[in-house]
């Protein structure tokens, strides 16, 4: 029988932080498609109309708040199963720093568009 390993301490702070994500990316997941496929249809969805609704601070946070999730836990997801797979030493080391700079710069690069499209900067 296979072992079961997680590099994931259970009770530690990446463990809770890749759950709190994860529920948090399902119910803003969820407002996302009820907004844009109930309230909104997918052919009304337009650059002007995002651009509208990113102009509603909560709208703007949320979705901010939705991106930074997003990146955390894909990062920390696709890591952890990285290790779980065996990777450890230099490599392990160097595929953190790739990943952490990839998010970083994914979250700053859409942070940066949300606050230019909601009128900002």
């Amino acid at each position: 029988m296979a072992e079961r390993y997680s590099s994931f301490t259970p009770g530690g702070t990446a463990w809770l932080l890749q759950r709190v994500t994860a529920a948090f990316l399902i119910v803003t997941l969820a407002f996302h498609f009820f907004l844009l496929h109930f309230v909104n249809h997918a052919w009304e969805i337009t650059f002007a109309g995002t651009q509208m609704r990113m102009e509603n601070l909560g709208y703007m946070l949320t979705m901010i708040l939705f991106l930074w999730a997003a990146a955390f836990h894909g990062v920390n997801g696709v890591y952890n199963a990285l290790v779980n797979q065996g990777l450890s030493g230099t490599p392990k080391r160097v595929v953190l720093v790739i990943l952490s700079l990839a998010g970083l710069a994914l979250v700053a690069q859409g942070t940066y568009v949300a606050l230019i499209m909601g009128g900002i900067v």
